[in-house]
Order: structure tokens, then C-alpha cells, then sequence
């Protein structure tokens, strides 16, 4: 019990960072900044390059050179001061490039501390939920000092998330002992190696992968212009009402070992992303008078959405990867969801969202937030139907 809470407080804090400044950057930025929606889009995206160009690097080294805890403090005592060096700033160019910096150093550790809490279990499949949920409550408390704080439209959320990953660095340092278990000699070809290759021979693996980079794509109008939506259409503490989708994050966390059991890997990952489709439905029509409701229900809908897509995702591919490689294999599934995926995706939302702006006389902008979600549900619904045909797990909801 003493491991799992010491595995338990990192998750905390990891998710904590992340929850404090990402979900009210864009709304910093575009309803105080005054960027547009393509630069409000750019700015969500640098976690997706983060994710690009750095996983593989980050595993290898936790996989070959450096015990993971010791790259895990690294990467965020660096990480910490660029976010606050960003938070500092008004210029889109400046500010853009301490914040992909930091991107590109926090994304490796989603997989360091997913790769950590794996090496110390005999049974993720049921001991991990229960260890990951307390980064959904962290991400929770983090929507709430930021709400309490009424830091929404400021930069404020970027300098608790630095100093959180500040405080992280070091707590890191005391995270049970994991080192590596490969003993290559670096390479470009090692950075991708032939055992987490050959994990896409697998079709099964290699649908979910595909299918896992498309609903990239629709999710980053959830987590790029959620906020501002909120805040635009008059919804007030839009950052601890988000927090409700942690929350239902934080009870769908722990049914997961009870729905792995009884639906398997397939109607899990369909479950989460049909949850997407009613989610943007319910963005699309709902508002923050009698159909508050709706809004509601699909911030809420995010247990769905995360854990029964992403979650499980990340069981699925800590068991088809070959023990060695578990750290590079993480790395991959990032790269694929949070990096290509999310990359696309902050691209595409911003030029949707800026195709349905339009400037009203005080030179402030307004959308038209109907067609935007729509669009993005619609994208998830196709995604869904050719996931539903062309999955074909093997094994059965009991394994």
C-alpha cells in the first residue's frame, strides 16, 4: 500500500501540472491575448509536437541509459522554469516557443510515469486503475485552485503548473528504483525499436493504432476551444465546471477492471469513442440557460470518452509489448495519439473554428459554436463506425 500511495501522489502531481495550465491557456490567449484561432489552435498543439519529437528519445534512454525516475525529475525541473519563463509573456512568437519547449520536454514523462507504475505491478490490468485515478483527482483540484483563484483568462495557471512541476522534479528523486532494462547502444534505429515495430504486425494492434490517431483529431476541439466556448456563451467558473469531467474520469477509473472484464478490449475503446459523439452533440445544441444541462452532461461524458478509450489503451499496449520495450511501446502510442493525432487535430480545429468567426463591431469575435461541434462530431462518428467493422480483437472479455 505504501508503493501504490508513493506511485499514487506522482500521478497526482504529473496530471495536476498538466490540468493547471492546458485546459485555460487557449482562453488566456484568445479572449485576453487576443489571438486567433489558428494561433489559439498552435498554442493547444505544442503538447501534440511535444508528443511528436519526443517519447521515443525519452524511452530510450529510460529503457537503456538512465533509470526512468531520474529522467522523470529532469525532465520537469527543466519544464518547470520554461513554463514559467512563458507565463510571462504577451508576443505570440516568444510565447509560443517556451511553450513548445516545455511540450517537448513534459510529454515523454505521460509514458516515464505510465512506464514506472507498470514496472512495480504483477496485475496492471486491475492494479493500475486504481493507481492512475489520482491524476484524474489531481487534474480536478487544478481546474478548482484555478477557478478559486479566477485565473481563467490570466496567465496565472501556467505559473502553478511550473511550480508544481518544480515540486515534482524533486519528489521524483524519491520514486521506487527503475532502471533500465535494455542494453543497446544508441542509435537512430534504436529510437524505434524492431520489437515495438513488429508490434504493429498485429492487426488487431494496428487498427487500434490507427484508430487511435483519428480520434485525435476531434478530440483536440474538446481540449483547444472547450473553455473559450464556456467563456464566450456567458458560462461562468468554466474551469471548475470542466472539473466535472474529472470527476466522472475519477469513478469510470476505477469500474475499469469491472467493464475490462465483462466487454473486452473492443467494446471498451467503442464505448469511448461513441461518448465523443454524444458529447459534441451535446455541445452543439446545448446553452447556458434552460439546455445548461446538456453542456453539463458532455463535460461530464469525459470519464467516458478518456478512460475507455485511452486508459485502456494504455493496458492494451503494455500487454502486447515485449517486456523490454514497455517504455518505447508508451512512447509509441503517445506519439501516435497525443502527437500525430493532436497535431493534426490543433491544425484542423483551428482553421474550422476560424471559418465560423466572425468580428462584431467592438472587434471582439463570435462563433458560430453549432457548426463547430457538429463538424467535430461528425468527424467522431465516421471514426467510430470504421473502428466497429474493422476491429477484430482475439481475445475474449474474461482475458
Amino acid at each position: 500500500m505504501l508503493l501504490k500511495s508513493r506511485l499514487a501522489a506522482m500521478m497526482f502531481l504529473e496530471f495536476f501540472i498538466w490540468g493547471a495550465w492546458y485546459v485555460t491557456v487557449t482562453t488566456w490567449v484568445s479572449q485576453t491575448l487576443h489571438f486567433n484561432g489558428v494561433q489559439t489552435g498552435l498554442v493547444a498543439g505544442t503538447t501534440a509536437i511535444g508528443a511528436v519529437v519526443s517519447p521515443f528519445l525519452a524511452g530510450w534512454v529510460a529503457d537503456n541509459l538512465m533509470p526512468a525516475q531520474y529522467m522523470l525529475a529532469l525532465l520537469h525541473l527543466a519544464g518547470g522554469i520554461l513554463l514559467y519563463l512563458a507565463s510571462m509573456q504577451t508576443n505570440f512568437g516568444l510565447l509560443y516557443w517556451l511553450v513548445l519547449a516545455y511540450a517537448v520536454l513534459y510529454m515523454p514523462t505521460l509514458g516515464l510515469v505510465n512506464a514506472i507504475s507498470f514496472r512495480q505491478m504483477r496485475d496492471p490490468k486491475s492494479e493500475f486503475p486504481y493507481i492512475r485515478v489520482l491524476g484524474t483527482i489531481g487534474w480536478i483540484c487544478a481546474g478548482f485552485v484555478v477557478s478559486y483563484m479566477h485565473g481563467e483568462q490570466t496567465s496565472l495557471p501556467l505559473k502553478i503548473a511550473a511550480i508544481a512541476s518544480i515540486l515534482l522534479a524533486v519528489y521524483s528523486l524519491t520514486l521506487p528504483h527503475t532502471p533500465p532494462q535494455a542494453t543497446e547502444p544508441f542509435s537512430v534505429g534504436n529510437l524505434f525499436p524492431v520489437e515495438v515495430r513488429r508490434m504493429f504486425r498485429d492487426r488487431s494492434f494496428l487498427i487500434f493504432a490507427l484508430a487511435s490517431f483519428l480520434i485525435c483529431v476531434p478530440l483536440q476541439f474538446y481540449y483547444a476551444f472547450t473553455n473559450p466556448f464556456l467563456v464566450q456563451i456567458g458560462v461562468t467558473n468554466s474551469a471548475a465546471k470542466m472539473a466535472l469531467g474529472q470527476v466522472s474520469e475519477f469513478l469510470c477509473m476505477l469500474l475499469i477492471p469491472w467493464f475490462f472484464r465483462r466487454l473486452g478490449v473492443k467494446w471498451m475503446l467503442v464505448a469511448g469513442m461513441a461518448a465523443w459523439v454524444v458529447r459534441y452533440a451535446c455541445f452543439a445544441f446545448g446553452n447556458p440557460g434552460p439546455g445548461v444541462w446538456m453542456l453539463l452532461l458532455g463535460i461530464v461524458l469525459h470519464g467516458i470518452c478518456y478512460d475507455f478509450f485511452f486508459v485502456t489503451g494504455q493496458i492494451y499496449t503494455d500487454r502486447k509489448a515485449p517486456a523490454a520495450y514497455r517504455s518505447a511501446a508508451q512512447g509509441m502510442i503517445t506519439l501516435i495519439t497525443y502527437g500525430l493525432g493532436m497535431l493534426l487535430g490543433s491544425w484542423l480545429s483551428g482553421k474550422v473554428v476560424d471559418a465560423y468567426a466572425t468580428t462584431l463591431a467592438d472587434g471582439t469575435q463570435a462563433h458560430n459554436w453549432r457548426a463547430i461541434w457538429l463538424f467535430a462530431g461528425g468527424l467522431s462518428a465516421v471514426i467510430l463506425l470504421l473502428f466497429v467493422v474493422a476491429f477484430r480483437e482475439r481475445e475474449t472479455a474474461s482475458n
